[in-house]
């Protein structure tokens, strides 16, 4: 996981050319179609309404990787896609390898590639980070594009109260295996009332509004 040095312009979904459709906070429904369109791309079926999470930072053993081996079982059983990036440590990507073999239909490993990394964060519905992600390059694409943070607590991000309808992510504390599927599973809950998401997403952007990001702007 790579530390956030320079602003990026690129990696904006409003100003973005290497994306299906580009979009803002204004037009976050446009989102959407980057996601169908990714799941033609990769041959999956087209399903808008199930939750797509993404491992942004591909995973090694500081990120995580032992309590996500202690994770996946559970989350297996929930109806989602799951993109991995391909880097990390050669232990966690043989485990991705086997699993995009045995679940090609669900599991896909992303090209550490710089077009394929703008569809993957255009695309992607959530973003899991087991470890703190805080001035991370990877955490900020994700706000940028509206990719809702399951996460560890961090500087930038705070938990979803469906209540006040405020919050960028789904937070847990003390990671363990439970904590952090519990975190998982109220994602994919919430997912399935769509203005809530969409209100949870324009959350997501407006953070990286408010840090400085000046080339963000509403349409």
């Amino acid at each position: 996981m790579r530390i956030h040095q320079t602003s990026m312009p690129a990696f904006l979904p409003a100003f973005d050319d290497l994306i299906e459709s580009k979009f803002s906070i204004g037009t976050i429904e446009q989102k959407i179609q980057n996601k169908t369109a990714l799941q033609k791309e990769i041959g999956w079926p087209i399903e808008p309404k199930r939750p797509m999470l993404c491992l942004p930072a591909g995973m090694t053993e500081k990120l995580g990787g032992q309590l996500l081996t202690e994770v996946l079982p559970g989350m297996l059983t929930q109806q989602m896609e799951l993109l991995v990036l391909g880097k990390g440590s050669a232990t966690y990507g043989s485990i991705f390898t086997r699993l995009a073999q045995e679940q090609r239909y669900r599991v896909h490993i992303i090209a550490e590639e710089e077009e394929a990394m703008h569809r993957m964060y255009a695309a992607a519905d959530m973003a899991l980070f087991i470890t703190d992600p805080a001035r991370t390059e990877e955490l900020e694409h994700c706000l940028a594009f509206g990719v809702v943070p399951i996460s560890a607590a961090s500087s930038l991000l705070n938990d979803y109260n469906p209540v006040q309808e405020t919050g960028n992510a789904f937070l847990f504390d003390a990671p363990s295996k439970w904590t952090v599927f519990a975190a998982i599973v109220r994602a994919v809950e919430t997912f399935k009332f769509p203005f809530d998401w969409r209100t949870i997403q324009r959350h997501c952007m407006e953070t990286m509004l408010r840090s400085g990001n000046p080339t963000q702007r509403k349409r």
